[in-house]
């Protein structure tokens, strides 16, 4: 419950029932998604892999990087100093490398 409520689920936006039933279902959403990347993607990275919402959103979630484009494709190009650098490029491989549901 503690990470639902760093997710969003502290305060509900609205009066209205639906309009709060729509953002706890995205709070809760937002919560499985935060779970399922630390246990495929960084499982055997020790700082992150029980990591706390607001860790993952300062660590991993806000990145300094850069899109560009060139000969129609995309670059994301990562800052060097960025300390969690080597976290972030062997987590989106592992996630991207996941099969399709079926």
């Amino acid at each position: 419950m503690r990470c639902n409520k760093a997710l969003g689920l502290r305060s509900l936006p609205s009066q209205d029932w639906t309009v709060n039933r729509a953002w706890m279902l995205t709070c809760n959403l937002a919560a499985d998604l935060d779970a399922w990347t630390r246990l495929l993607g960084l499982h055997d990275v020790p700082d992150l892999a029980a990591a706390e919402p607001e860790t993952m959103r300062y660590r991993l979630y806000h990145l300094p990087a850069k899109m560009t484009r060139h000969a129609r494709r995309r670059w994301l190009t990562l800052s060097r100093t960025w300390p969690w650098r080597d976290a972030f490029t062997t987590c989106w491989p592992r996630l991207g490398a996941l099969p399709a549901p079926s």
